[in-house]
């Protein structure tokens, strides 16, 4: 059984398994490249999702998580000591993150989850049998049988290529063309950690999607197609602040009227936060340190200040992205002109 199939069967089992009724586990939407699973406690509904590489199992899938409990995050991390070379990957990695989350909340597990990873194993043992059994009967039908699966293969490839191309023109639709010329460019040819680039282009991808950046409230670009690179502009701040006014007055003079970041990641992404400054124009207070670095305790790891929440790795870009517009404004940020004319 090619790869192809044995994803697309563990993804079907999950789906029968904890479907849109399920009372606290369900898997809200799933495809080749991604699942999301929906876990609803009693201290509210977390999500947890699931970023899968196109060679699945190898390299494993990526988890991370909506929530910002430190002990969702922590059960999160804990898929990634599961052993990637047995069979069922995602089926037992699921149950693992069942368990976990059903023992944190005091959840009576569901009986059917021991066996969830043992289905797919039971169900190849039963056609192995079939096999055997056909070619005892008749040994004239191996070769029938080696043709068939020749025309298996084929069907699985075609089969494969036509949900791709279908995936595709999906995505072209929903994050436009340009933007998955971006994608489609730099997928396989990032030199770094293969979880920090699966989560960065998870990242990107989840970017291209949003109505923010759609409605062109920032906008993002990779400097030379480096996917840990990326530039940033903060198109739209609050119109009734200072910043807003300031910006109105740099478009008058110098036609620019946007806030431009440099964010930089590191191979320990997600688990590292970003780094990441203001380019220009030169601003004043709103947690802005010289050279442009900003001082906020969202950037800030978790080790540095103890007593702080710090990073986590369940923050999306675009929430940080959107989190430092906001902080530029709190912190009532000012363009320094008389500096400014110095680029």
């Amino acid at each position: 059984m090619s790869k192809f199939q044995e994803l697309k069967r563990e993804l079907s089992i999950l789906d029968k398994t904890f479907g849109p009724r399920h009372e606290h586990f369900r898997v809200e939407a799933h495809g080749l490249d991604e699942v999301t699973y929906r876990f609803i406690a009693p201290d509210g509904e977390h999500i947890v999702h699931c970023n899968i590489s196109e060679s699945y199992p190898s390299p494993p899938p990526m988890w991370f998580s909506e929530s910002e409990d430190a002990k969702i995050t922590q059960i999160v991390e804990s898929l990634s000591c599961i052993e990637p070379t047995s069979p069922n990957l995602l089926l037992r990695s699921t149950k693992h993150l069942i368990k976990e989350l059903c023992k944190w909340q005091n959840i009576s597990l569901p009986p059917y989850v021991d066996s969830l990873d043992l289905v797919q194993l039971i169900q190849e043992d039963v056609e192995m049998k079939d096999c055997t059994l056909s070619q005892d009967d008749d040994e004239s039908e191996d070769e029938g049988l080696e043709e068939g699966h020749e025309d298996s293969e084929d069907s699985d490839n075609y089969e494969m290529e036509e949900d791709m191309e279908q995936d595709s023109n999906k995505e072209v639709q929903e994050i436009g063309a340009a933007n998955y010329a971006v994608l489609e460019r730099i997928r396989g040819t990032v030199c770094g950690s293969v979880q920090a680039t699966d989560r960065l282009m998870k990242e990107l991808r989840d970017v291209y999607r949003s109505d923010s950046f759609k409605k062109g409230t920032y906008s993002v670009c990779l400097n030379n197609d480096n996917l840990y690179d990326w530039t940033i502009k903060i198109m739209r701040v609050d119109p009734d602040s200072t910043l807003h006014r300031d910006l109105m007055q740099l478009k008058g003079q110098e036609g620019t009227d946007h806030v431009l970041l440099n964010m930089t990641f590191t191979e320990k992404f997600p688990f590292d936060p970003p780094f990441v400054r203001v380019v220009y124009p030169v601003l004043t207070a709103g947690y802005v340190l010289s050279g442009g670095a900003l001082c906020m305790e969202l950037l800030t790891p978790q080790f540095v200040h103890f007593w702080s929440r710090g990073w986590s790795s369940a923050y999306t870009i675009e929430a940080v992205i959107v989190q430092i517009a906001a902080t530029l404004v709190k912190g009532k940020a000012r363009i320094n002109f008389q500096d400014n004319k110095k680029y």
